[in-house]
């Protein structure tokens, strides 16, 4: 008798790793050849998803109130995302005096081609307006962002593990 597969033990791709991953594979190859860090790479996946809070394009997720508390998984979503990319050749790890760094492979625009979902359009147009305003700007620059307004973007505590990341 085969093993039957149920809902309970299908992991879901939804606010997963797998899902974090593909939004920092997107974001870093829009920011190609820059490479980021896992802080501003915090900083951007909330802002592609929730880029209306910003001014910027509609956002991709529904603004749901506290949304803000999003951040005290998101960091650790976002690196175990960043580990997958980078196990499947899709993104890069630079090492330099700054630390560590992530960068789009160039395999990454072959994968990311293969996407045709109008979602995957939104994200990919959303991304390119979050590295166009954001990814100039420096990390204390983006912490004061969301430090001013992370209370106004639906969550009404201060997430210190967001605003400062380790030291």
């Amino acid at each position: 008798m085969g093993a039957q597969v149920t809902e309970a033990h299908s992991p879901s791709p939804f606010n997963s790793a797998l899902e974090c991953g593909l939004r920092s594979l997107i974001i870093l190859s829009e920011a190609h050849p820059d490479a980021y860090d896992l802080q501003r790479l915090v900083f951007c996946d909330y802002l592609l998803v929730h880029s209306g809070d910003a001014d910027g394009p509609p956002s991709l997720h529904p603004a749901t109130p506290h949304r803000s508390g999003e951040a005290l998984v998101r960091r650790d979503l976002v690196e175990r995302g960043l580990k997958l990319m980078v196990t499947k050749g899709l993104v890069e790890q630079v090492f330099d005096v700054e630390g560590i760094k992530y960068s789009a492979s160039g395999q990454a625009q072959s994968l990311l081609g293969c996407l045709k979902s109008g979602y995957t359009a939104r994200m990919m147009r959303t991304a390119e307006w979050v590295v166009a305003e954001f990814g100039p700007r420096s990390l204390d620059d983006l912490r004061r962002l969301f430090d001013t307004n992370l209370g106004k973007w639906g969550g009404e505590f201060h997430f210190e593990a967001l605003l400062r990341g380790p030291e």
